[in-house]
């Protein structure tokens, strides 16, 4: 069944913070208060192009949503539960602070048949979410995600990499305390420079110096390896590309790519097949036999990955499309072949990565 997301932006409102990064205005493309009236314009636009056996859910996106009104939690969420009592929408689902989450919140949010809480968290490191004027602790985070799974809500974790402050060892010990307070789904978003924020200021006073791309793609790939090995969901990897979400317009300066995420999984296939290079002492040609849906990430952007491994082994790279499945490749090299799961490819570059 597919999957479709109403998404209700509720931009920076009710916030009691602006964190150093933050820009609600310009992340969302919107910058009006939303209205009950709203949220059902909204949702019956979307209904009619959505097909009737999809697992459709609302989502209010864009601020802290559980820092609005109460009153105000109430009158939006009532419209979407009046969908979810119809059966025509089977979730409804959150963004939030976590330092805006405990029982009274919760118990109206049951009541209103919300069913998914996502904790915009970004670091658990101390020192990144001081710089980061998050305004809340690691503690809050902890508390209000053990609260949340305790209501009985799916939980979701979003971090940010490259932070003020932030390190490669400071993202891995965040993606690490992510695993412990086990959530259904994580988020991934690299650190960009928006204009109209803090962090633009301390960017052009030269007080701040974002990821580059390749930093980027190092430190992600390994969170993402973390992450599935742990049987944690990461459901999106950068910003959704948007009218204005590129760099040039709002975005002066960070690790922006509309496909992030095939890059990074295009890097880890790299560094598996880098691997097995060196540890089969492999000469002249590997095969990878694989579902056609990965041979473009196998190869890498224009052939990327061939190419570096021949320059740097010698050794070419043929890519075969077989009716295998998605999660498994076969790989031919010295009149020997063996088939390898994505799961122990996963688990080797765990090791290789030292995130154990």
């Amino acid at each position: 069944m597919k999957r479709r997301i109403i998404p209700i932006f509720v931009p920076h409102r009710g916030c009691p913070h602006d964190c150093i990064f933050c820009n609600q205005k310009k992340i969302t493309g919107v910058s009006t208060d939303v209205t009950a009236q709203n949220v059902r314009n909204i949702i019956n636009e979307y209904l009619t192009t959505i097909d009737e056996n999809a697992h459709i859910e609302v989502g209010f996106f864009g601020g802290s949503f559980t820092a609005i009104d109460i009153n105000v939690q109430k009158e939006l969420l009532s419209v979407a539960k009046e969908y979810v009592d119809k059966g025509i929408v089977k979730d409804i689902r959150l963004s939030t602070r976590p330092d805006c989450i405990d029982d009274d919140i919760l118990k109206i949010l049951k009541e209103n048949k919300v069913t998914i809480i996502e904790l915009g968290v970004q670091s658990l490191d101390i020192d990144v979410l001081n710089q980061s004027i998050r305004g809340h602790s690691d503690i809050d985070v902890i508390s209000s995600s053990k609260l949340i799974k305790k209501w009985g809500f799916k939980l979701g974790l979003q971090m940010m990499a490259g932070l003020p402050g932030d390190t490669e060892e400071k993202c891995i010990y965040t993606a690490k305390e992510f695993v412990k307070l086990n959530p259904e789904f994580v988020r991934i978003y690299p650190t960009l420079v928006v204009r109209d924020t803090g962090l633009e200021k301390l960017y052009n006073e030269n007080k701040y110096n974002p990821f580059d791309i390749e930093k980027t793609i190092e430190i992600v790939k390994k969170l993402l390896v973390l992450f599935y090995i742990n049987n944690i969901n990461v459901i999106r990897v950068g910003l959704q590309p948007t009218e204005d979400i590129s760099l040039g317009k709002e975005i002066v300066s960070g690790p922006y790519h509309p496909a992030l995420r095939e890059i990074v999984e295009s890097r880890i296939y790299r560094d598996y097949i880098e691997w097995t290079i060196n540890q089969n002492n492999i000469k002249e040609e590997m095969i990878i036999c694989t579902n056609r849906k990965n041979i473009s990430t196998i190869v890498g952007n224009k052939k990327a990955n061939s190419k570096y491994i021949y320059e740097k082994y010698k050794v070419k790279i043929k890519v075969e499309d077989t009716d295998m499945s998605k999660d498994e490749i076969k790989v031919v090299y010295n009149n020997t072949s063996q088939n390898i799961s994505l799961k122990n490819i996963y688990k080797n570059l765990y090791y290789m990565y030292n995130l154990n």
